[in-house]
């Protein structure tokens, strides 16, 4: 069975950084894109950062800046969001998502599996 679980998640100053990871279990990970998504408070769930199965195509939501990284690690079927320079509206519940030969899509329909999420708070 497929499993997609977060950590990482927190409380932090703005300014701080803080990283988030994604193991996964159950599914053939190099075959995967896996995006990362977020929903604030009262807010519908938003695109963060992708990157495709070959790890080559790393999209980013316009509004982050430049100050969040996503990478994988195929040898720990695992996914990261480095998150830098963050500010209180970066706060959300973190979700990431797996795509059988995706190509890193911003559109969350074309994500099959998903993970419960992990809180992040930005306190400034």
């Amino acid at each position: 069975q497929e499993e997609l679980a977060e950590s990482g998640g927190g409380l932090v100053q703005a300014g701080g950084s803080l990283r988030l990871s994604c193991a996964t279990s159950g599914l053939t990970f190099d075959n995967y894109a896996m995006g990362w998504f977020r929903q604030g408070p009262g807010k519908a769930r938003e695109f963060v950062a992708a990157i495709d199965w070959r790890g080559r195509r790393t999209p980013y939501a316009d509004s982050l800046e430049g100050r969040f990284t996503i990478s994988r690690d195929n040898t720990k079927d695992t996914v990261f969001l480095q998150m830098n320079s963050m500010k209180p509206e970066d706060t959300a519940v973190y979700y990431c998502a797996a795509d059988q030969f995706g190509s890193g899509k911003q559109n969350q329909n074309a994500y099959q599996f998903w993970g419960r999420g992990t809180q992040v708070t930005v306190s400034s």
